[in-house]
């Protein structure tokens, strides 16, 4: 049961940087210009996510929502989690913050209305409630676990039209490698097809993986301050998007002899505060799904 902690009001956010979570600048940029340029081409179809945590990334499909369109989320939220793996990742990493009430709150401070809300296991989607072919987007970023993300990988081959997208969190993380094997199984075993890959998402498609990233090519990533290189994965090319790393900061002169000058523990302090002052400017803004 949710403690008091938990469902204590909270502020509503101001902006979207506020709701907690791990959907950084990058991918908030690869989901928006995938999705609009899906506008944009006449491409319609529905939005669904597996798992929202508190509603950082589920704000932004949101906003790309069209007449007609809907978009569903699916997360255990307070719930409990179904077995006992799922169920101690759930206490060691979302028990304490993660409440249906609190993603609502986020949700309703950008959007006048709900999404969808599942509250469950993502694994209850392969029922067949979400209709086969009707999505054009599918994000996943819920267990961590193997045979979770196969599933929701399942799921989503099941939901996308033809050429639409998925997008699938931590592939590479070394703390999650459930998720690296049952997206690579299902790239080589599966017909998965790669179009980019970022520090944090996978993006691929069952469809036309070249016409994506075309798409994605279409937009002066470099001029944004990241980096866009490609590789060959199995025969197969696949686009590399990243943040530009700002070249050293030279000291001058002056300031290298006050730190000569000063006292050896008042230059320690010192150096520490500005290292960490150069890792905050470096950092990606914190705050996903």
């Amino acid at each position: 049961m949710p403690t008091a902690e938990t469902t204590a009001a909270r502020p509503a956010p101001m902006k979207r940087d506020d709701i907690p979570g791990w959907f950084f600048s990058l991918d908030r940029a690869a989901f928006g210009h995938l999705l609009s340029a899906q506008t944009t081409a006449g491409v319609t179809g529905d939005i669904l996510e597996l798992g929202s945590y508190l509603g950082r990334s589920a704000v932004l499909l949101g906003d790309h929502l069209r007449p007609g369109e809907r978009l569903t989320v699916c997360d255990l939220f307070d719930s409990e989690a179904g077995d006992e793996d799922n169920a101690a990742e759930m206490d060691m990493s979302y028990r304490k913050t993660l409440t249906r009430s609190a993603f609502e709150a986020n949700y309703l401070a950008f959007h006048s209305e709900l999404p969808e809300i599942v509250q469950a296991p993502t694994s209850v989607l392969a029922d067949g409630r979400i209709p086969a072919g009707s999505c054009r987007f599918v994000h996943v970023d819920a267990s961590h676990l193997y045979e979770h993300v196969a599933g929701d990988i399942a799921v989503a081959r099941a939901a996308l039209t033809g050429n639409g997208l998925v997008a699938l969190d931590d592939y590479r993380s070394e703390h999650t490698p459930g998720v690296s094997a049952a997206v690579w199984e299902a790239v080589f075993t599966g017909g998965l097809r790669p179009v980019l890959l970022t520090p944090m998402k996978f993006y691929g498609t069952w469809g036309d993986a070249a016409a994506a990233r075309q798409v994605l090519l279409a937009r002066d990533w470099r001029s944004d301050g990241y980096t866009v290189d490609e590789d060959t994965i199995a025969g197969a090319r696949v686009l590399r998007l990243n943040y530009q790393v700002k070249a050293p900061v030279l000291r001058s002169a002056p300031r290298r002899l006050a730190l000569e000058l000063l006292p050896p523990v008042a230059t320690k302090a010192t150096r520490r505060m500005l290292r960490t002052l150069r890792e905050r400017r470096a950092a990606p803004p914190v705050a996903s799904a």
